[in-house]
């Protein structure tokens, strides 16, 4: 499951550079069901001027809106940061069955000079349903993204 895990979180490491190539920040997710790509996104929240619509939040919304399926538990989501409290939430109201992520947002926190929290892992704890969770896979190729986008700027 590894390699697979690999393969799909490669796709949402490279949406999530795309995402800041387009103008927004650095986050990317694919969706997979029987180890197909069903669909993917990215973090739009500068283009469609909706801060909301962070890459997973805006995965759901679409998927679900498009296909009219609205239980997921036979889904995998692969997102390349972990996924916010709002994330995480919509995660839990579409009962994801599987959440893998790359940089945790304790990760993301120390980037940006913060502490950072278990966002998913709170939520989830907090919940009723409990999607199976694998964190850190490409861990360091996504940190690598999020500090170039998140650092601070320096003019030489």
């Amino acid at each position: 499951m590894r390699d697979q895990d690999e393969i799909f979180m490669r796709q949402a490491i490279a949406l999530s550079a795309l995402a800041v190539e387009h103008g927004n920040e650095p986050f990317g997710a694919v969706l997979v069901k029987d180890g197909q790509v069903v669909y993917t996104n990215e973090n739009q929240i500068h283009t469609a001027a909706d801060p909301t619509f962070h890459a997973e939040a805006g995965l759901l919304r679409r998927f679900c809106g498009e296909t009219g399926i609205t239980d997921l538990r036979d889904y995998t989501l692969y997102s390349s940061c972990e996924p916010c409290f709002m994330c995480s939430g919509a995660m839990v109201w579409c009962g994801l069955g599987r959440l893998v992520y790359a940089a945790s947002n304790v990760d993301l926190g120390h980037i940006l000079g913060e502490a950072g929290c278990p966002c998913s892992q709170m939520v989830f704890d907090h919940s009723s349903h409990r999607p199976q969770v694998t964190a850190g896979v490409l861990r360091e190729e996504s940190l690598a993204i999020l500090e170039k986008y998140f650092s601070p700027k320096t003019d030489n």
